[in-house]
Protein backbone atom coordinates (compact mmCIF):
# COMPACT_ATOMS: atom_id res chain seq x y z
CA UNK A 1 0.00 0.00 0.00
CA UNK A 2 1.25 3.89 -0.82
CA UNK A 3 1.67 6.04 1.76
CA UNK A 4 2.30 9.49 1.94
CA UNK A 5 4.97 11.49 4.07
CA UNK A 6 3.72 15.52 5.09
CA UNK A 7 5.69 16.78 1.86
CA UNK A 8 4.60 14.93 -0.48
CA UNK A 9 0.79 14.86 0.96
CA UNK A 10 0.54 18.72 0.52
CA UNK A 11 1.77 18.65 -2.80
CA UNK A 12 -0.87 16.35 -3.73
CA UNK A 13 -3.00 18.30 -2.28
CA UNK A 14 -1.95 21.48 -3.91
CA UNK A 15 -2.85 19.64 -7.58
CA UNK A 16 -5.89 18.23 -6.58
CA UNK A 17 -6.83 21.88 -5.43
CA UNK A 18 -5.66 22.99 -8.60
CA UNK A 19 -8.51 20.34 -10.01
CA UNK A 20 -5.84 17.71 -11.29
CA UNK A 21 -7.64 14.62 -11.85
CA UNK A 22 -4.59 12.68 -12.17
CA UNK A 23 -3.76 13.81 -8.26
CA UNK A 24 -6.85 12.37 -7.41
CA UNK A 25 -6.90 9.40 -8.65
CA UNK A 26 -3.72 8.96 -7.11
CA UNK A 27 -4.74 9.90 -3.89
CA UNK A 28 -7.96 7.51 -4.32
CA UNK A 29 -5.38 4.56 -5.13
CA UNK A 30 -3.50 4.99 -1.64
CA UNK A 31 -6.71 5.53 0.41
CA UNK A 32 -9.54 3.52 -0.99
CA UNK A 33 -8.55 -0.07 0.52
CA UNK A 34 -8.53 1.49 3.94
CA UNK A 35 -11.22 3.28 3.65
CA UNK A 36 -13.50 0.77 2.38
CA UNK A 37 -12.18 -1.65 4.83
CA UNK A 38 -13.38 0.72 7.85
CA UNK A 39 -16.73 1.49 6.46
CA UNK A 40 -17.12 -2.63 5.83
CA UNK A 41 -16.39 -3.21 9.15
CA UNK A 42 -18.74 -0.70 10.33
CA UNK A 43 -21.84 -1.05 8.18
CA UNK A 44 -21.10 -4.66 7.70
CA UNK A 45 -21.98 -4.39 4.08
CA UNK A 46 -19.31 -4.42 0.91
CA UNK A 47 -22.04 -2.96 -1.43
CA UNK A 48 -22.57 0.09 0.89
CA UNK A 49 -18.92 0.18 2.05
CA UNK A 50 -18.29 0.64 -1.72
CA UNK A 51 -20.97 3.32 -2.18
CA UNK A 52 -19.77 5.56 1.04
CA UNK A 53 -15.85 5.33 0.03
CA UNK A 54 -16.86 6.71 -3.36
CA UNK A 55 -19.21 9.37 -1.53
CA UNK A 56 -15.84 10.50 0.80
CA UNK A 57 -14.12 11.48 -2.16
CA UNK A 58 -16.55 13.19 -3.88
CA UNK A 59 -16.97 15.27 -0.82
CA UNK A 60 -13.33 15.62 -0.74
CA UNK A 61 -13.33 16.38 -4.98
CA UNK A 62 -16.21 19.18 -4.33
CA UNK A 63 -14.43 20.47 -1.38
CA UNK A 64 -11.21 20.58 -3.46
CA UNK A 65 -10.73 24.77 -3.30
CA UNK A 66 -10.18 24.20 0.90
CA UNK A 67 -8.48 21.01 0.47
CA UNK A 68 -4.75 22.52 1.60
CA UNK A 69 -6.43 23.64 4.41
CA UNK A 70 -6.32 20.18 5.72
CA UNK A 71 -3.76 19.63 8.42
CA UNK A 72 -4.58 15.96 9.36
CA UNK A 73 -5.30 14.22 6.06
CA UNK A 74 -5.75 10.77 7.38
CA UNK A 75 -7.86 11.93 9.91
CA UNK A 76 -9.92 14.30 7.89
CA UNK A 77 -10.90 11.34 5.76
CA UNK A 78 -11.93 8.50 8.30
CA UNK A 79 -13.70 11.18 9.54
CA UNK A 80 -15.65 11.56 6.90
CA UNK A 81 -16.11 7.78 6.36
CA UNK A 82 -17.18 7.93 9.81
CA UNK A 83 -20.04 10.39 9.47
CA UNK A 84 -20.96 9.04 6.18
CA UNK A 85 -21.15 5.72 7.76
CA UNK A 86 -23.17 6.78 10.57
CA UNK A 87 -25.35 8.89 8.10
CA UNK A 88 -26.15 5.55 6.62
CA UNK A 89 -27.18 4.12 9.66
CA UNK A 90 -29.63 6.67 10.57
CA UNK A 91 -31.20 6.84 7.50
CA UNK A 92 -31.87 3.15 7.78
CA UNK A 93 -33.15 3.30 11.09
CA UNK A 94 -36.18 4.95 9.64
CA UNK A 95 -36.89 1.94 7.35
CA UNK A 96 -38.91 -0.48 9.73
CA UNK A 97 -38.79 -3.47 7.68
CA UNK A 98 -34.97 -3.05 8.13
CA UNK A 99 -35.52 -3.21 11.48
CA UNK A 100 -37.40 -5.93 12.57
CA UNK A 101 -34.96 -8.41 10.36
CA UNK A 102 -32.20 -7.23 12.15
CA UNK A 103 -33.69 -7.63 15.21
CA UNK A 104 -34.87 -11.40 14.72
CA UNK A 105 -31.07 -11.63 13.23
CA UNK A 106 -30.07 -10.80 16.41
CA UNK A 107 -32.24 -13.16 18.53
CA UNK A 108 -30.96 -16.42 15.91
CA UNK A 109 -27.55 -15.56 15.83
CA UNK A 110 -24.78 -17.65 17.87
CA UNK A 111 -21.53 -15.91 16.80
CA UNK A 112 -20.71 -12.24 17.71
CA UNK A 113 -17.30 -10.68 16.28
CA UNK A 114 -14.66 -10.38 18.87
CA UNK A 115 -14.81 -6.63 18.43
CA UNK A 116 -18.02 -5.64 19.69
CA UNK A 117 -17.88 -5.96 23.35
CA UNK A 118 -19.26 -2.66 24.44
CA UNK A 119 -22.00 -3.13 21.79
CA UNK A 120 -23.09 -6.50 22.99
CA UNK A 121 -23.37 -5.04 26.08
CA UNK A 122 -25.59 -2.66 25.22
CA UNK A 123 -27.93 -4.97 22.98
CA UNK A 124 -28.55 -7.59 26.29
CA UNK A 125 -28.82 -4.04 28.45
CA UNK A 126 -32.55 -3.55 25.45
CA UNK A 127 -32.95 -7.72 26.03
CA UNK A 128 -33.23 -7.20 29.69
CA UNK A 129 -35.40 -4.10 30.08
CA UNK A 130 -37.95 -5.96 27.05
CA UNK A 131 -37.99 -8.86 29.25
CA UNK A 132 -38.31 -7.30 32.40
CA UNK A 133 -41.41 -5.81 30.72
CA UNK A 134 -43.20 -9.39 29.86
CA UNK A 135 -46.06 -10.35 32.00
CA UNK A 136 -44.28 -12.60 35.31
CA UNK A 137 -45.21 -16.30 34.30
CA UNK A 138 -44.43 -15.57 30.60
CA UNK A 139 -41.37 -14.16 31.73
CA UNK A 140 -40.55 -16.86 33.72
CA UNK A 141 -40.49 -19.45 30.89
CA UNK A 142 -38.90 -17.37 28.72
CA UNK A 143 -36.15 -17.53 31.13
CA UNK A 144 -36.02 -20.72 31.37
CA UNK A 145 -35.77 -21.67 28.06
CA UNK A 146 -33.24 -18.73 27.22
CA UNK A 147 -31.04 -18.59 30.23
CA UNK A 148 -31.12 -21.91 31.67
CA UNK A 149 -31.38 -23.67 28.05
CA UNK A 150 -34.47 -25.54 29.08
CA UNK A 151 -36.27 -27.64 26.45
CA UNK A 152 -40.02 -27.08 26.20
CA UNK A 153 -40.96 -30.39 27.89
CA UNK A 154 -38.33 -29.88 30.57
CA UNK A 155 -39.99 -25.94 31.26
CA UNK A 156 -43.63 -27.80 31.11
CA UNK A 157 -42.73 -30.57 33.51
CA UNK A 158 -41.02 -27.67 36.11
CA UNK A 159 -43.96 -24.87 36.30
CA UNK A 160 -46.68 -27.96 35.73
CA UNK A 161 -48.16 -26.82 32.56
CA UNK A 162 -49.00 -28.11 29.28
CA UNK A 163 -46.28 -27.74 26.67
CA UNK A 164 -48.85 -25.67 24.45
CA UNK A 165 -49.17 -23.33 27.29
CA UNK A 166 -44.88 -23.05 27.16
CA UNK A 167 -45.04 -23.19 23.45
CA UNK A 168 -47.65 -20.06 23.69
CA UNK A 169 -45.37 -18.17 26.27
CA UNK A 170 -42.44 -18.33 24.53
CA UNK A 171 -43.61 -17.29 21.25
CA UNK A 172 -45.00 -14.76 22.94
CA UNK A 173 -42.06 -13.24 24.47
CA UNK A 174 -39.79 -13.34 21.24
CA UNK A 175 -42.54 -11.29 19.46
CA UNK A 176 -42.58 -8.66 22.25
CA UNK A 177 -38.89 -8.92 22.50
CA UNK A 178 -38.20 -8.56 18.93
CA UNK A 179 -40.84 -5.51 18.48
CA UNK A 180 -39.19 -3.86 21.89
CA UNK A 181 -35.85 -4.05 19.83
CA UNK A 182 -37.09 -2.67 16.80
CA UNK A 183 -38.35 0.48 18.78
CA UNK A 184 -36.00 0.99 20.78
CA UNK A 185 -32.42 -0.34 20.14
CA UNK A 186 -29.76 1.83 18.08
CA UNK A 187 -29.73 0.54 14.43
CA UNK A 188 -25.83 0.91 14.71
CA UNK A 189 -25.77 -1.42 17.34
CA UNK A 190 -27.68 -3.80 15.24
CA UNK A 191 -26.19 -3.23 12.27
CA UNK A 192 -22.59 -3.50 13.57
CA UNK A 193 -23.00 -6.97 15.27
CA UNK A 194 -24.44 -8.46 12.76
CA UNK A 195 -23.56 -8.75 9.15
CA UNK A 196 -27.11 -8.36 6.81
CA UNK A 197 -26.01 -8.90 3.69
Amino acid sequence: MASLDSYNEHALLEEISGGSEKAMKELFSIYHARLFHYIAGFIKSDQVAEELVMDVFMKLWVGREMITQIRDLDAFLFRIAHNKSVDFLRAAARDQRLKTLLCHRLETAEEVPADSGLLLLEYEQKIREAIALLPPKRREVYLLSREEELSHEQIAQRLQISRSTVNNHIGEAQRFVRHYLSQHADLAVLLVLFKIV
